[in-house]
């Protein structure tokens, strides 16, 4: 049996919230990863067999890797058809604020969100939320939101409602936001839930091959390349950097998730205990952080890159030119020292 972890409050409000709605709207992070996009296309099966209209808008394009997930095609992308999404969003009577903790978190979404009437659940698993959602589902010890959003479903009685098409998206954003469950997963409800998801169906070593384990040969020459010439390894700071610029990143016909969990890989080197990955947008300077033990990554991200995350896995923007991401990186290595 999972341990009770949410408040019975927040669940008797997001059952009337639900009871209420027909109109509904699934929305999740920028540059949404296998866990917002699991959790999102979760919930839409859920609520499309419950009879509920939905649709799922998310602020960029959905990462070509999980298009094996049912649902992806239905994805409306933000950056793509603004102006339907904005009219959805506008005729909605419930937003779903899936994975991400605060509305900047939604780029070019921000406004129309703000904007909108409907009444807003938050159902997320990072630090520091901001209070912008009537019903607020908040636990940052859970794995990840896959995992908070099948205890909600429990809690909600609709347990025998879950399809195994839901079940395979709930397992994608578990999986994925514990490289497949090798940080972040000890607490052994996680095998529980993944348990019960595997009795509905779910192939989970079929999903690992596709979600985890599938590469273009481009992606294959980029990570070879990232880890032979832009790795550095600072062994008197137990640290490693990886940077690709845009000119990096077209020379191996770069796509959108091609560099997904680079950052983890020199965790592999036993004197590595932390690493960052810097890679070149055409506005800003994207930077993901990983570590292990108690080096907390968010709070170097919260400080120099205005992001935040979770103690050992966390991430941020740096809005200037490279080399002076590279330089406040090096900074950062300067006040270690001290």
């Amino acid at each position: 049996m999972l341990t009770k972890i949410i408040k019975e409050t927040e669940i008797e409000a997001l059952r009337k919230v639900l009871a209420e709605s027909e109109r509904i709207v699934i929305t999740c992070h920028v540059s949404p990863d296998g866990d917002a996009i699991g959790s999102s296309l979760a919930l839409y099966h859920l609520l499309r067999d419950l009879g509920k209209n939905v649709n799922v808008i998310t602020p960029d394009m959905p990462l070509l890797s999980l298009r094996f997930l049912q649902g992806w095609k239905e994805i409306i992308p933000f950056t793509k058809y603004g102006d339907f999404g904005t009219q959805l969003i506008h005729d909605s009577d419930l937003i779903f604020c899936l994975d991400f903790n605060s509305l900047y978190r939604v780029d070019r979404m921000r406004d129309t969100l703000m904007a909108s009437k409907a009444r807003k659940v938050l159902i997320d698993h990072h630090l520091g939320p901001e209070p912008f959602a009537d019903v607020m589902i908040s636990y940052p010890k859970m794995s990840s939101t896959c995992e908070l959003l099948f205890r909600v479903i429990c809690r909600l009685g609709l347990f025998n409602e879950v399809s195994r098409t839901c079940a395979e998206c709930i397992t994608t954003g578990m999986m994925t936001d514990t490289g497949n469950f090798s940080y972040n997963s000890n607490n052994p409800d996680l095998y529980i839930i993944l348990s019960e998801l595997i009795k509905k169906g779910v192939d989970k070593d079929r999903i690992y091959t596709l979600a985890m384990n599938t590469s273009s040969e481009d992606r294959v020459r980029l990570l070879g390349y990232a880890m032979s010439e832009k790795m550095k390894v600072f062994p008197e700071y137990k640290a490693a950097l990886i940077t690709l610029t845009q000119d990096e990143l077209q020379r191996f016909n770069y796509r959108k998730g091609d560099t997904e969990s680079l950052v983890n890989i020199p965790l592999s080197i036993p004197e590595v205990q932390w690493s960052v990955f810097m890679r070149e947008e055409p506005e800003y300077i994207k930077v993901s952080a990983r570590s292990q033990g108690e080096f907390a990554v968010n709070r170097l991200c919260e400080t120099y890159f205005s992001g935040g995350g979770h103690k050992n896995a966390a991430g941020g923007e740096y809005r200037g030119s490279m080399q002076q991401a590279i330089d406040t990186y090096m900074s950062i290595l300067d006040t270690l020292k001290k």
